[in-house]
């Protein structure tokens, strides 16, 4: 099964930790297993400021950077352990237990969507507006 991606005009996309980036309409079709994560997905360092925002970089950072994923791994166990015992609301550890899991399967893209999550519900405790 083949996985299809439209890029804008300078839209970037990372490809097995290429950082590709689009010259005009761009349509790729992906043929076989490939880490993909289109730009708007990434995060730079100085973003992860926050608990599950620091999360959500290291599950993207083992997601694209293969070569470095054992030490990725290690980071994302300590971040889940600090980030659970500070979660009350049974539906943030839920999402806090499923991200770890799936992470445990190596479906870093998929544990993002939970990352996500746990990011939006962190904004919220905040009171800020979070833009993911």
């Amino acid at each position: 099964m083949s996985l299809r991606i439209s890029l804008r005009d300078g839209e970037k996309v990372i490809v097995n930790g290429a950082v590709l980036r689009s010259v005009g309409r761009t349509d790729l079709r992906l043929e076989n297993g490939a880490s993909v994560l289109r730009g708007r997905d990434v995060m730079a360092p100085e973003e992860a400021n926050t608990p599950a925002r620091r999360l959500y970089f290291a599950c993207m950072m083992a997601y694209i950077d293969g070569g470095d994923r054992t030490v990725h791994q290690d980071n994302i166990i300590d971040l889940v352990r600090e980030l659970l015992a500070a979660l009350k609301a049974p539906e943030a550890q839920a999402t806090c237990v499923s991200f770890a899991q799936k992470v445990a399967c190596q479906q870093f893209y998929t544990a993002l969507a939970d990352c996500r999550w746990l990011m939006n519900y962190e904004a919220q405790l905040l009171g800020i507006a979070e833009a993911a």
